[in-house]
């Protein structure tokens, strides 16, 4: 996923027809109001969830979902001091922290949400995909670099053994490839799965296959997690200082609304497929692919810094420079 420097938006991501849990309040909402901020993509389902379902009811008395749309955005709302709390890539997290721009992680709400998808439903191997045509969206972004160390460990040049065909955007791949134009695309969900059931629709195109899981592809060749951490929930400095009950309260409605998402993915689609501009259906099949979670950042600290090290490796500017000191994981 994407820096501020370098295209930071997760480019891809109602009315809800659930029933709000109603429960009793265990304690007072600590804040009168609280807007939460995501991208039109998959970690973005959680939060829609939790405000549906009543899991944040002990955060404030009204919360509400924005999307935000483009690196400006998100700039103009940190200096702003408007957003307080919101879905980013985790590398772009640890560049404004580093920056001293007071963004610290809360949490990581994505595992991991990059899968290839090929024309050929045999390129289930990395190694099968030598002498073949990729196309990846996002260049010099994270998604890029997760491939290519992917192809290096697995020892594949990523200049030499097969042809990597870059594109603006995870549209421009799934017409890349169903138009055949390419073999195989690397892919974000909700738009891997987009692409799997929008293919050959019309009469026109041709099947297409998920083939490689990403996550699983890195752990094999690097010997790291199996856990992709893309994107986290970032708390600013000034709101964490102020509000550390109303922090606690979002971290376990959070945590409350992932399972939930999981275990009912045709009802966390209906809430949020408007602000994921895809289709209910295409959302609901994408969910078990996007593998939501909502793990405390202190927590997940040597899974992000094995990402952090990786991308640094590939550009030090992306991360800020350095790795960032023990207080960004909150």
């Amino acid at each position: 996923m994407p820096n501020l420097s370098r295209r930071l938006a997760l480019k891809g991501l109602g009315a809800t027809m659930a029933i709000p849990l109603l429960r009793p309040r265990s304690a007072r909402a600590a804040l009168p109001e609280l807007t939460l901020w995501g991208p039109p993509a998959g970690p973005s389902i959680t939060l829609v969830h939790a405000i549906a379902n009543g899991f944040l009811q002990e955060v404030a008395e009204k919360v509400t979902f924005k999307s935000w749309r483009s690196p400006d955005e998100l700039r103009a709302g940190l200096t702003s001091k408007t957003m307080d709390a919101l879905i980013l890539p985790t590398q772009t997290a640890a560049n404004l922290f580093n920056r001293g721009l007071g963004v610290r992680l809360l949490n990581v709400m994505t595992n991991g949400l990059l899968h290839l998808v090929a024309t050929n439903q045999g390129l289930t191997t990395v190694a099968s995909l030598r002498g073949r045509t990729v196309s990846v969206p996002y260049r010099n972004d994270t998604p890029e670099v997760i491939f290519r160390r992917i192809l290096i460990g697995s020892g594949i040049d990523p200049e030499k053994d097969l042809t990597l065909r870059f594109v603006g955007s995870p549209v421009e791949s799934t017409q890349l490839l169903a138009t055949g134009q390419v073999d195989a695309a690397l892919l974000p969900e909700p738009a891997a799965t987009a692409a799997i059931l929008g293919a050959g629709k019309g009469g026109g195109g041709q099947p297409l296959f998920r083939t490689i899981d990403v996550q699983k592809a890195w752990a094999e060749a690097t010997g790291l997690s199996a856990a992709v951490p893309q994107a986290g929930l970032g708390i600013t400095d000034w709101f964490a200082a102020g509000h550390q009950d109303a922090v606690e309260a979002l971290q376990a409605g959070l945590v409350r609304a992932a399972a939930s998402a999981n275990a009912n993915p045709e009802q966390a689609a209906e809430e949020a497929f408007k602000e994921l501009r895809v289709p209910a259906a295409v959302v609901a099949r994408s969910i078990p692919f996007t593998n939501l979670t909502a793990r405390r950042a202190s927590e997940m600290r040597p899974v992000l810094e094995g990402i952090y090290r990786a991308v640094a490796e590939f550009d030090p500017k992306i991360i800020g420079g350095r790795l960032p000191s023990a207080d960004f994981y909150l």
